[in-house]
């Protein structure tokens, strides 16, 4: 089910722990090494020290495969940000129109990895890869947290039936007597980070968690786990397999992220400015998209009373009001302004409402366009991006 799963690169090596583990014990240690023939950095605890690799080409990071490779693909070209790739194999592409960038196809839990060790600069990935990989490094930084697409939840599952048929909240599990040292609450689940650390913080101390290979789904009907825990986007798939979610389950809401190394922003040069030239781009294109711009004609006595009757109307006000300029015609000879144009911006689901509010106060011809970009003076999310920086 999960939209951002991935295997180990070869490049990597991983000690993690064993195929199931106490919650008691999730405090351990994770210790690995990323390599790549540019560099040779060493990851402990998922902490990276040190300055970053010196390379003249900021390295973006985006999915390789699946749905989540196809949408980040899709974004970027809405954004005229196309990328460029030779070869469908390569790994390695381009974006025209930032010329310092280079892109790289990675699996998602890579592209974290390789944010950590200093061989990325940006990436796209899911919000839940982030958390899992990322395991709260400070040097991981969420430069725009809503892209858009992607959405799923980290939700914990368990069957309708048996036992379970009448539990139907993370209390009431945690509060059944069954569950001992001797005899934990098993679940199968590929998040083995954000698993136990949910888990004490809400205070469900016998518990045990395994991994489990292909379809979680099937674990509690198999017997080798009383809950799942995994990403679920509709929840189609844990209905068709008897399972349900519980109220207060619910680990992590996600979807697609921009994330950054703040080493990286700092560090290395062009980095902040090209970094603020994609979200700039984001910003743009996804304010537009629930956006329409409404144009009608309305006779009036003056632009001032034509916008007060605008403004009287509660879906008429715009982004910061309307845009009311005076259609000239001439009439006896002379140029008179009987009638003025009005512009507002609209949301897509208030846009039958707006048509009729407009017209009720005296407007026609009323003409309808899609937006593609909507450009702020300055986009809050840079404002927040420098100061995490601290600049």
């Amino acid at each position: 089910m999960s939209h951002f799963s991935s295997a180990f690169t070869a490049a990597s090596s991983v000690s993690l722990p064993p195929p199931s583990f106490y919650v008691s014990v999730s405090k351990r240690s994770f210790i690995y090494c990323c390599s790549s023939s540019q560099s040779t950095t060493t990851v402990v605890n998922g902490k990276f020290d040190g300055k970053i690799v010196e390379r003249d080409e900021i390295r973006f990071g985006l999915p390789s495969k699946g749905r989540m490779a196809g949408d980040t693909l899709d974004l970027l070209k809405d954004c005229q940000l196309s990328v460029k790739q030779v070869n469908p194999r390569q790994y390695v592409a381009q974006i025209p129109q930032l010329s310092n960038v280079e892109v790289w196809f990675q699996r998602p839990k890579d592209i974290v990895r390789k944010l950590l060790s200093g061989d990325l600069d940006l990436g796209i990935v899911g919000l839940d890869t982030v958390s899992e990989y990322g395991r709260g490094d400070e040097d991981l930084i969420i430069v725009h947290d809503a892209l858009k697409y992607g959405d799923c939840r980290l939700s914990l599952a368990i069957p309708k039936y048996g036992i379970f048929e009448n539990i139907n909240s993370l209390k009431e599990l945690g509060q059944m007597p069954r569950w001992t040292v001797d005899r934990p609450l098993r679940v199968a689940t590929g998040f083995t980070y954000l698993g136990p650390k949910f888990m004490q913080e809400n205070g469900l101390k016998h518990v045990i968690f395994s991994t489990a290979d292909g379809a979680l789904e099937a674990a509690p009907a198999m017997g080798i786990a009383d809950a799942i825990l995994d990403l679920v986007s509709s929840g189609t798939t844990l209905r068709e397999n008897n399972l349900k979610e519980i109220e207060g389950g619910v680990v992590l809401e996600s979807q697609a992220v921009l994330v950054a190394s703040r080493k990286a922003l700092i560090q290395r040069k062009g980095a902040l400015d090209t970094t603020h030239e994609i979200l700039e781009r984001f910003e743009a294109h996804l304010r537009a998209a629930d956006q329409f711009m409404v144009t009608a004609n309305m006779r009036g006595s003056s632009a001032e009373e034509v916008a007060e009757r605008v403004l009287s109307q509660p879906s008429l006000s715009g982004l910061q009001g309307p845009t009311v300029s005076p259609v000239l015609c001439k009439r006896d000879g002379k140029v008179a302004a009987d009638y003025y144009a009005i512009v507002i911006c609209v949301p897509k689901k208030a846009l039958y409402k707006s048509v009729q509010q407009l017209r009720a106060i005296g407007g026609s011809g009323v003409l309808i366009s899609p937006l593609t970009y909507i450009f702020d003076e300055e986009t809050p999310r840079w404002r927040e991006l420098l100061s995490k920086l601290g600049l």
